[in-house]
């Protein structure tokens, strides 16, 4: 004699599994772009802090009779006097030429013209030299020279990176909270088309977690299928987005994106959330699942205690 192979309880593919797969491919995209927008604002933000705050620039504004080489040679030697400063370099008349090409336009010759000269001083992040001393010692030695440690670019730089952050933030708090929702909602939907199948295994004596099992499977499943697809397609947006940008240098288009939003990169820590996210819309459905078929059980022997209560009581 030969067992007949058993077929599942649940459907493998309904309508309401293949809309509520849908629903959560798309909150699960949303909620992982997102995500990735927040991760990759926060990385640029940082980087950005980073590059202004290992230089200072020295300005010398030009003067009659103030010999320009001498005096930008002289602050460059007074700043790497301090302890803290690792390099200075001099902007010569074709770095300093270029620097205000795109709004002097080209070939500008800078003796016609009261342009500063800069000097631009590398120092150590960690352990940077005192910047009042320094100033006061440069306006001393070079009355011309002024000093900018670019402190009040970094502190308006973190604020606009924490206010960024923190919008984005209550963003991807608000795609969270309409994505539980919506998956709970979804799911319950898609329970209350197969209720008929709980009352029937729970009429044959199957015990609830069994019950509770088997659907629990079945929309792990669905559930699965649905943040990997917006999960996947998340991150291959960003992936796409950042070979465009590295495949496009040097070109308006490509520098326009990367000003506004810096690089595409959202690195390992952006994919490995994008991975959580899935993780957590899974179990999400499968424990919305688990306890919609307890509480269907549950109003099922409510109901069945006493007949009368089918007739529209409410179940408490």
């Amino acid at each position: 004699m030969r067992v007949r192979p058993t077929g599942p309880i649940l459907p493998p593919s309904n309508i309401q599994g293949n809309a509520l797969m849908v629903v959560i491919a798309i909150m699960a995209f949303l909620a992982c772009l997102t995500l990735g927008a927040v991760s990759m604002v926060w990385a640029t933000a940082a980087s950005w802090q980073s590059q202004i705050s290992r230089e200072i620039t020295i300005q010398i504004k030009p003067e009659d009779g103030l010999d320009m080489n001498a005096a930008l040679k002289k602050a460059r030697d007074v700043a790497m006097t301090f302890v803290g400063t690792r390099d200075g370099t001099i902007m010569d008349d074709s770095a300093t030429a270029r620097l205000l090409e795109p709004w002097l336009g080209a070939d500008l010759n800078l003796d016609d013209l009261p342009v500063p000269r800069l000097v631009i001083v590398t120092i150590d992040e960690r352990n940077p030299p005192d910047f009042d001393s320094m100033r006061d010692l440069l306006k001393t030695e070079v009355p011309q020279a002024f000093l900018d440690d670019h402190r009040t670019w970094v502190d308006r730089l973190v604020s606009m990176a924490r206010t960024t952050v923190l919008i984005g933030t209550g963003v991807l708090v608000l795609v969270f909270t309409a994505m539980i929702l919506t998956v709970i909602f979804a799911t319950r939907g898609a329970l209350s088309g197969n209720r008929h199948i709980i009352e029937v295994l729970h009429f044959v004596g199957a015990e609830s977690s069994f019950a509770a099992r088997e659907f629990q499977k079945h929309f792990l499943k669905i559930s699965i299928k649905g943040s990997a697809a917006g999960g996947a397609l998340a991150a291959g947006l960003f992936a796409i987005a950042n070979l465009w940008q590295s495949n496009s240098r040097a070109t308006p288009q490509s520098e326009q994106a990367t000003a506004l939003f810096g690089s595409f990169t959202i690195g390992f820590t952006g994919y490995l959330g994008i991975f959580a996210t899935m993780i957590i819309i899974a179990l999400l459905t499968t424990l919305t699942a688990r306890i919609t078929v307890m509480r269907t059980i549950d109003e099922i022997d409510f109901v069945r205690s006493d007949p009368a209560r089918s007739e529209g009581a409410p179940y408490s």
